[in-house]
């Protein structure tokens, strides 16, 4: 899953962001409008003017696709979900979801909303194309693109393989004939894998035939599909496997606690490499303060793990991500994904009962798959 990326901003109370890879289909498309397209069109266009166009082009092309996002996030909200954030990276963008629409109808209206956004938007583009026909060659020329672009946006997403628009769609018919949403997503699931597989071999094809810029990009858009595809099931079975179940069912209960005058070096002897274990959950006077971790303890040169103390290096209670024993355990690996960290300590009325790490919830999930449970 992306995380938000670099934040700018916020639209409808929905944090928007920009992976890093976004930058590099911004350069891309910039660059292939303005030193491919533009001139050949407009062959009496200066370069500043193509250059112009093909800088405001981007932007607006990369704004079609937020919106194509956000309308999928306001639906989204309008059915009661929450909407974490929208992030544009090199294949568009993506809306993140805190759970799965919860009826079959809701799938449907969240799908379309997307697409039917950008063949609007097509419309409206098209629409400023024929106006300013005759008298406005910059207009024309960004309005064409423009207006061609959002009605491929909403026809590539229209494709029936999920998690692309139109495998969402196909899998909300399928989850409403069937009342079974994780076999309707296997069934949309392996069709996206099927559509990955034939964009791949299309663009080999292409790198053949001598297009080798088309074909890699068909190649590695294929390839994203294909992997979003198996990606997005897996998430929706060990979903599906956790639903009901709490952080108490499989944490760490034996967690070792350490004080926060202890020093450094007697934190590595007498917990990390006596125990093995990776964090330690800092207490005194009967609550916790803080987590120490073998990452923090790294950053503190060698030299100094005699005089530096636990309470130093640590991380304060109010930084900490934390957790219940009744928290939802789906939530709880949702959330060690999402900070990119390894493990969580499980607090209850201010005391440290427990450990949950993903070895535990990997553990939780490979014994009841192995039992068939």
């Amino acid at each position: 899953m992306l995380k938000r990326g670099i934040p700018i901003g916020r639209l409808f109370g929905i944090p928007i962001g920009l992976h890093w890879s976004w930058f590099i289909i911004f350069a891309l498309v910039t660059w292939a409008l303005t030193a491919g397209y533009f001139p050949v069109i407009y062959p009496h266009w200066s370069l500043g003017t193509s250059v112009g166009a093909g800088l405001l082009t981007s932007l607006l092309f990369f704004g079609s696709v937020l919106a194509h996002e956000l309308m999928h996030s306001i639906v989204a909200k309008s059915s009661g979900l929450t909407v974490r954030s929208i992030t544009l990276f090199i294949f568009g963008g993506v809306s993140q979801f805190a759970e799965e629409p919860r009826k079959a109808r809701d799938e449907l209206r969240i799908a379309l909303a997307g697409p039917l956004t950008s063949l609007a938007l097509g419309v409206v583009f098209w629409a400023i194309w024929f106006w300013s026909s005759g008298f406005s060659d910059f207009i024309t020329g960004v309005s064409y693109w423009l207006g061609l672009i959002n009605v491929f946006l909403a026809a590539f997403n229209l494709i029936p393989g999920f998690p692309l628009d139109g495998g969402r769609v196909l899998r909300s018919i399928l989850w409403g004939r069937s009342g079974n949403l994780r076999n309707a997503t296997r069934t949309a699931s392996n069709i996206g894998r099927g559509f990955g597989y034939l964009f791949i071999f299309g663009g080999i094809g292409l790198i053949f035939w001598g297009y080798w810029f088309n074909g890699l990009w068909l190649a590695f858009i294929g390839w994203f599909l294909q992997s979003s595809a198996v990606s997005s099931y897996r998430q929706l079975a060990i979903q599906d496997m956790l639903k009901g179940h709490t952080v108490g069912e499989a944490m760490t209960r034996d967690c070792e606690v350490v004080r926060p005058e202890l020093t450094v070096d007697r934190l590595v002897q007498d917990h990390i490499l006596r125990s093995g274990r990776r964090c330690f959950p800092v207490v005194g006077d009967d609550r916790v303060l803080g987590l120490v971790t073998v990452h923090s303890t790294k950053a503190v040169p060698r030299e100094s793990w005699t005089t530096r103390r636990v309470e130093e290096i640590m991380m304060p209670f109010d930084k900490m991500q934390w957790v219940r024993p009744d928290h939802d355990l789906y939530e709880a690996l949702r959330l060690l994904t999402e900070e990119d960290i390894n493990q969580l300590p499980v607090v209850e009325k201010g005391s440290v009962v427990g450990i949950i790490a993903r070895d535990n919830i990997l553990s939780f999930i490979g014994i009841r798959t192995e039992l068939g449970v």
